[in-house]
């Protein structure tokens, strides 16, 4: 667990960084090489230093053990602040949509002598797509290492980035080239993708902090695990939510009618710990179990 909040937090803080290197670099490029994109680019890198620090405190938040209060721990933080990514994705899309929406407008019926923005805010486009490539790349791979729906959804916001340099880099292009419209047609369509990057973040995000019960598939792990444990008869109820990346079960079994607490008490504790052994991000394992009567639902 240890080692998972460091990678994850190594993620964060990298993405940060570069968040931080980006916007200057952006911002002040645009200015200089007179590019509207490349500046509008750098205000949205400015934005994702903003909430890359409220994620930062989130995820630290979450590294805090359990306590009376909390008794699973604070790991649910993780899909909070993941929330908080979307949040502002969305608020991102939308702006950056009517902003070129209006651009669009503005070139199509009015007479403008802009000429182009500058090479160099061409090659600093360029720059920052290999940027964001390479760091997609790793922060989605820490992320599915880590289970970590904050880091997955930084990752989601890294190639996002990808489209909007895209974007600003094709933009440029075709405004050296005598056509200015190109560049905010182009920031319209990569809003659209945005914005629906951001949904999918809330929507993976709210499955976990609603406690959606995970799919079949981990009712026929548990199963197959059982199955040759000695004394478990039957699996007959399998409840599962998350907390954050871990996983909480209620298991009901079926047990020889013949046996006394005391054994029934001792294949239960066999189960949990098979369990919590081998499926991983298992937190906790709670297990019912009761005689085993003819007509009861049997899952193994």
């Amino acid at each position: 667990m240890e080692d998972r909040k460091q990678r994850s937090m190594l993620a964060v803080y990298v993405g940060l960084a570069a968040n931080v290197l980006l916007a200057v670099l952006k911002a002040s490029i645009g200015i200089i090489g007179c590019s509207p994109a490349l500046l509008a680019d750098g205000i949205n890198s400015t934005s994702d230093v903003a909430y890359g620090i409220v994620v930062t405190v989130f995820l630290k938040l979450s590294g805090k053990p359990a306590d009376h209060e909390h008794p699973f721990g604070h790991d649910q933080l993780e899909s909070i602040a993941a929330v908080v990514v979307g949040a502002f994705v969305i608020t991102t899309a939308i702006a950056i949509f009517w902003n070129t929406v209006n651009q669009v407008y503005e070139l199509l019926t009015s007479v403008s002598d802009y000429g182009g923005a500058s090479i160099l805010a061409f090659w600093v486009a360029i720059f920052v797509i290999a940027l964001k490539v390479g760091l997609t790349i790793w922060t989605y791979l820490v992320g599915r290492q880590t289970h970590n729906k904050a880091v997955i959804a930084l990752a989601h916001d890294h190639r996002n980035d990808i489209f909007a340099s895209l974007a600003v880099a094709v933009g440029i292009f075709f405004g050296r080239m005598g056509y200015p419209w190109v560049d905010p047609l182009a920031g319209t369509v990569v809003s659209l993708v945005i914005l629906h990057t951001g949904i999918e973040i809330i929507r993976s995000a709210t499955e976990d902090l609603m406690a959606t019960v995970p799919g079949k598939q981990l009712a026929k792990e548990i199963g197959e695990l059982l199955r040759p444990l000695a004394g478990v008869k039957t699996l007959e109820e399998v409840h599962a939510h998350r907390f954050g990346p871990y996983l909480v079960v209620n298991l009901t079994i079926g047990v020889d009618g013949g046996l006394s607490v005391c054994q029934g008490d001792e294949i239960a504790s066999r189960a949990e710990v098979v369990l919590l052994e081998n499926i991983e991000f298992m937190r906790r394992v709670y297990v019912h179990y009761h005689p085993v009567q003819d007509g009861c639902r049997n899952m193994l």
